[in-house]
């Protein structure tokens, strides 16, 4: 973190937790980040019959996000009225509770480019917010270490798209945040090692706990790292556990559970894929 001159001459106090809401700052940063978008699709605004990149932008983000009837957009000479859809929507984002703040620029940026993702999340970081963008969502994190386990496990070749099918799918239920399933979340981490497991032993039939005996044999992994994941296993399979049916009386999954699988299972996919 790089102090700022009235942080380091005792003017002004050094923020070093990670924020949970958007204050004005990080508001402003993000109404850039959402504005320049806005102002790059702009570029080749033209009037015809063909919808330009901005007017396509503008009719998702009506119908979708803001979910208002496409005929109350302004248009004019078949393509959106640039000028008054912004003021709508910048007067719209600014009176927005935080977390609908969050939402937009998710949605703003959720068919953009994994670089436009690292931007933003240069903003966020910049502003000690607790979000990131980490595949193509925004999520909670602690560290930056976090995402970087993540998004590693997410970015392997086509011969682990299994496994990254299941950590997408579990990095989606730990990140909506109307209806998050953190007992699904877990199953999903959990089977995107599993899955893993499965291709490095080539035995579809395996469970986790048999294949990662047959990886310690032959790829030489820590006995002690074996155990604590087939621990973990254990965790989420036996009678009462995540991937059997809620019982009265089970324990509720939360959060904090949650997230500590997927990272966990991301970093561990991570060091196997390293040993092969």
């Amino acid at each position: 973190m790089k102090l700022r001159f009235s942080d380091r001459i005792g003017k002004t106090e050094v923020k070093i937790e990670l924020l949970k809401e958007v204050p004005i700052e990080m508001a402003n940063a993000l109404w850039t980040l959402i504005f320049e978008l806005i102002d790059q699709k702009s570029i080749n605004l033209t009037y015809g019959h063909t919808y330009s990149d901005l007017t396509l932008f503008y009719r998702k983000l009506w119908v979708y996000f803001l979910k208002k009837p496409i005929d109350e957009m302004p248009f004019r000479y078949g393509q959106v009225e640039a000028e008054y859809a912004l003021k709508f929507l910048r007067a719209w984002y600014f009176n927005a509770e935080w977390y609908e703040k969050l939402n937009l620029l998710e949605f703003c940026f959720e068919d953009e480019e994994k670089e436009l993702h690292e931007i933003c999340n240069s903003f966020l970081q910049r502003e000690f917010s607790a979000y990131r963008f980490v595949g193509g969502v925004i999520v909670e994190v602690n560290s930056q270490e976090e995402i970087i386990e993540i998004e590693k496990a997410l970015n392997q070749t086509d011969k682990f798209k299994p496994v990254k099918t299941h950590l997408s799918t579990a990095l989606n239920l730990l990140s909506d945040k109307r209806k998050p399933d953190y007992r699904n979340s877990i199953k999903e981490s959990i089977s995107a090692l599993e899955s893993l497991c499965k291709i490095i032993t080539n035995k579809e039939s395996a469970t986790l706990g048999q294949a990662l005996n047959e990886i310690e044999r032959t790829h030489i992994i820590p006995g002690s790292l074996n155990s604590a994941f087939s621990k973990l296993y254990g965790y989420t399979s036996d009678e009462a556990g995540i991937r059997h049916a809620i019982l009265e009386g089970d324990s509720k999954v939360d959060l904090a559970e949650a997230r500590f699988m997927l990272i966990a299972c991301s970093a561990f996919i991570n060091y196997l894929l390293s040993k092969i």
